[in-house]
């Protein structure tokens, strides 16, 4: 009991260091926008600094909503729908194992750390920080920040992993349990 104990918490651990990690280059990453990128928000509309010009820009924008701004001023989606989806992320890191479930482990914290991310600016300024713009000819993506891509690759790490790792692994422990009835037959 101790031994399964013992890698649960250092799972768990590897867990917490990826979502720290993401988490504190998600705020210092908007602390810079904040400090340093042009302004694109309220009465000002500053030119982006732009990395490559007409595909790469950095500039700061303030989303009141989440998602390319819908939902502005919805209470239930703004507050109360992160605090479920950190509660449900933290129900199924318990099945977190980075020996044997990478894809499903590194998703469910990226997923935990993005949620915090923008979680804490929206507690302490009212809106998430927004700064990365991308440009494709006519159309402008919406702009977006490194709590963003940690909830969108999470994401899509876990929907790859229940989709299609989940059963191979699944099919792996079957044939090793049958492998081990027919050992046990065998010693009889």
């Amino acid at each position: 009991m101790k031994r399964i104990y013992a890698k649960l918490n250092m799972h768990h651990l590897i867990g917490l260091g990826i979502t720290v990690l993401m988490v504190s280059v998600d705020q210092i990453t908007k602390a810079l926008a904040r400090s340093f990128i042009p302004n694109q928000f309220g009465s000002f509309n500053e030119e982006p600094i732009k990395i490559i010009p007409n595909f790469f820009h950095l500039i700061e924008h303030h989303n009141y909503g989440v998602a390319w701004s819908q939902f502005e001023n919805n209470f239930f989606i703004l507050y109360l729908v992160p605090v479920l989806a950190l509660l449900a992320f933290g129900y199924f890191s318990v099945k977190a194992n980075f020996q044997t479930k990478k894809f499903y482990s590194i998703g469910i914290f990226l997923a935990i750390a993005g949620t915090i991310g923008n979680f804490i600016d929206r507690l302490l300024f009212g809106y998430v920080v927004d700064f990365i713009q991308f440009i494709f000819g006519s159309y402008t993506y919406p702009t977006f920040n490194v709590a963003d891509m940690c909830l969108v690759v999470g994401i899509i790490m876990l929907s790859i992993d229940i989709i299609f790792l989940e059963s191979k692994r699944d099919d792996a422990v079957t044939i090793s349990e049958e492998d081990e009835k027919l050992g046990d037959a065998d010693a009889l």
